[in-house]
């Protein structure tokens, strides 16, 4: 396949192709089909908009509680412009950049489907804004992941009226000077094209698949970096012989087990005679729950694959059905409980991570007490367990679900919401929270693993360990580990498995 841009239409979107957008930093298009499915689209609803006291909500009436308020046709654009400038009430932190440009490429997809009545010039403004690398201004506060998200929607939708700001590459200007230096007139927008733009799940989605991809990954690291730890605490590898899987046959637990065994084959470590008759859980139930998170994550990956191939702005436009139907696509229960299940299941790598690296500098097991010569007068690794335990003690109170709560909105119109975006935010939090987690795990089997030479592990893990070493050195003795620990981060961003 190409790698040049992303084709954006009715057709499925994958995983993969999500992944390959920012990878291979991809621009985006929608094809011929749905250029004429917005064109068609467009045309049919400012039609209806000639028929004599038609209401459609939100096209020509207020919004929210506001439902009854008839606007007049002469006060359409105003309306629009008003509705972007009036919901713009985000707080908090900046959104991520590749999330923001999620965001952007989701909201095109949504419209490109032709259901939601914008005109073409609209669309091609967002792509051209993806294209030149005009990226919104948006803050992580605000949404209710029910009306849509709303806030963060609207500061994404400022700018193609003139308003907000943006990063150019690189740089945070006000949209209005970016749009000048690019030739840009401000788009004005028709019936409907606000609340086109600002209804939608665009945040919790895009959160969602940049959550999703960097868990696949870890997911992997969590895999090798627990085999290498496997050796470095001398363990039995019976665990993961496959008639134990074979009669309790989860998908990832067989899958682990298989993954894991291949990982460790022809390890002299491991072929060694072991002492012990049993391993503690976090090595010897590895495939129980590294494989219960991978099947997790199949389940979240399905629902939000669905989402993004999903029209989820209100009301929705059926040109060839002569139909305008208000609905709720737009509200984010299905995103919120599996967000909040993505993070429980991500957390569960990070819990067990810290326990493997609990055992390791416990001095069983034949290695030094911390992982260190001249224990007492070095503290070695005894306290980036510390700073493990701590960040999976917050990983548990992230994990508190955000989706078991509503609060009422909109005089109570709005009366039941998901708080999907709250699950979105934190969730990216956990799982950032687990690659520093795997990255400790990482720090201290390569140490340990170091004090059984000059024998060696199996070829995989040697690759990893003498791949790793080329950034971190064995500790000799006590040194900044802060500076060895963001290291071992980056190793693990950076490592292809």
């Amino acid at each position: 396949m190409s790698y040049n841009y992303l084709p954006l239409d009715r057709k499925w979107l994958h995983f993969e192709q999500v992944k390959h957008l920012l990878d291979f930093d991809q621009l985006v298009s929608i094809t011929f089909d749905a250029h004429e499915r917005i064109l068609a689209c467009r045309e049919f609803l400012d039609k209806k908009m000639e028929e004599k006291d038609a209401l459609f909500y939100g096209i020509n009436t207020g919004f929210g509680f506001l439902q009854n308020v008839k606007i007049d046709n002469a006060q359409i654009e105003q309306l629009q412009y008003n509705l972007l400038t009036s919901h713009a009430c985000g707080m908090g932190e900046e959104v991520p950049r590749d999330i923001v440009k999620l965001m952007l490429m989701l909201k095109i997809k949504s419209l490109s489907y032709g259901h939601s009545g914008v005109q073409i010039d609209t669309v091609k403004r967002l792509m051209e804004m993806y294209n030149q690398d005009v990226l919104p201004v948006i803050y992580t506060q605000g949404s209710l992941g029910a009306s849509g998200d709303l806030a963060p929607l609207s500061h994404l939708s400022l700018p193609l009226i003139g308003l907000g700001e943006v990063y150019h590459n690189g740089e945070k200007k006000a949209a209005k000077d970016v749009l000048n230096n690019l030739g840009w007139e401000p788009i004005h927008l028709k019936s409907k094209e606000g609340l086109a733009l600002i209804n939608g799940t665009q945040f919790m989605s895009a959160y969602g698949m940049y959550c999703l991809k960097k868990s696949e990954h870890l997911i992997r690291m969590a895999d090798l970096i627990c085999a290498l730890s496997f050796d470095a605490f001398d363990c039995i590898t019976e665990p993961l012989q496959e008639q134990i899987h074979r009669i309790r046959p989860h998908k990832g637990q067989m899958g682990t087990a298989r993954i894991i065994k291949a990982y460790l084959e022809n390890s002299e470590i491991g072929a060694q005679k072991k002492q012990q008759v049993q391993d503690p859980y976090s090595f010897r139930c590895v495939p129980q729950v590294h494989g219960a998170t991978k099947d997790v994550f199949g389940n979240v990956l399905n629902v939000f694959l669905t989402e993004i191939n999903s029209v989820t702005d209100n009301p929705n436009v059926f040109p060839e059905e002569d139909l305008i139907v208000s609905g709720g696509n737009f509200h984010g229960q299905p995103l919120a409980l599996h967000l909040d299940f993505l993070s429980i299941a991500m957390s569960e790598l990070a819990n067990i991570s810290e326990r493997r690296v609990y055992q390791l500098i416990s001095g069983q097991r034949n290695l030094p007490l911390f992982l260190v010569k001249d224990a007492g007068l070095n503290s070695g690794f005894m306290i980036p367990q510390y700073t493990a335990a701590g960040i999976v003690s917050e990983n548990k109170q992230l994990c508190t679900p955000a989706s078991v709560d509503s609060i009422s909105s909109s005089n109570n119109q709005e009366d039941h919401v998901s708080m999907g975006a709250n699950a979105a935010t934190k969730c990216l939090r956990v799982v950032n929270n687990v690659e520093k987690i795997l990255a400790i795990e990482l720090l201290s089997a390569a140490q340990a693993i170091d004090f059984r030479r000059p024998l060696k592990s199996s070829p995989v893990i040697e690759k990893l360990v003498t791949a790793f070493r080329e950034r971190v050195s064995f500790n000799e003795k006590d040194r900044v580990l802060h500076d060895d620990m963001m290291e071992a981060v980056a190793f693990i961003r950076a490592y292809e498995v």
